[in-house]
């Protein structure tokens, strides 16, 4: 089976676990018909081969991100105007996608970046708390009830066609908890930790270039 037929079965039939956290809502994208179309037809058309990619993991997806759209860091905008794939999500935009489309414009674009590059996160679902993002470690309880779902998606997804000598975590606290969790299961070899894109957009935007350019280093472009 290809890169794009483990993502696609893995993706389409993602089970939506239960939390004991009556503040904290979770969101499954892929529950929804149009997001598995979409899964599908992203991944057909980037990863339908049977390459090694270098794995980058983000936290979990933001509502007007994956957490929409079922494509990590790409909101409706980028899925359209960079990925070439209409739907009717509407128009929202994420900071987090804009960043990282930029840095895939100057890696070489979608295509060259997507045959060398498999974006993710570590939790596959959307968390909400107070109609806002919320991150899975931003309570430890909350992150230790969802440990054993995070290191099955890791399992699971690494299964599509990692590169195991090193792995790309997005943000330090994000980088922190799944060190804990490589150094139980050995997931990979080399940990490289980047700033979150949403950070750099947010408090970093006049050093953009900076940082474009360090994750172009790190994904060795």
């Amino acid at each position: 089976m290809t890169f794009a037929g483990k993502a696609i079965k893995y993706f389409s039939n993602l089970k939506t676990p239960k939390l004991f956290h009556k503040e904290v809502g979770i969101i499954n994208p892929y529950e929804a018909a149009e997001v598995k179309d979409v899964v599908k037809k992203f991944y057909k058309k980037y990863f339908n081969d049977n390459n090694k990619r270098v794995f980058v993991f983000g936290i979990n997806p933001g509502r007007f991100g994956g957490g929409l759209t079922g494509i990590s860091f790409t909101d409706p905008i980028a899925l359209r105007e960079e990925c070439g794939i209409e739907t009717d999500f509407g128009t929202k935009k994420e900071l987090s996608s804009k960043f990282i489309y930029r840095m895939i414009q100057e890696f070489g674009g979608v295509k060259r970046f997507y045959s060398n590059v498999f974006l993710s996160a570590l939790l596959p679902f959307a968390l909400i708390k107070n109609g806002k993002n919320y991150n899975y470690y931003d309570s430890s309880e909350l992150a230790d009830d969802l440990k054993d779902e995070i290191i099955k998606s890791i399992k699971a997804q690494i299964a599509f066609g990692a590169i195991r000598d090193s792995v790309i975590i997005l943000g330090k606290k994000n980088a922190d908890y799944f060190s804990a969790l490589n150094n139980d299961h050995a997931f990979f070899n080399k940990i490289v930790v980047l700033e979150h894109p949403r950070y750099i957009m947010q408090y970093q935007l006049r050093k953009i270039d900076y940082y474009i350019s360090k994750y172009l280093k790190a994904l060795g472009n």
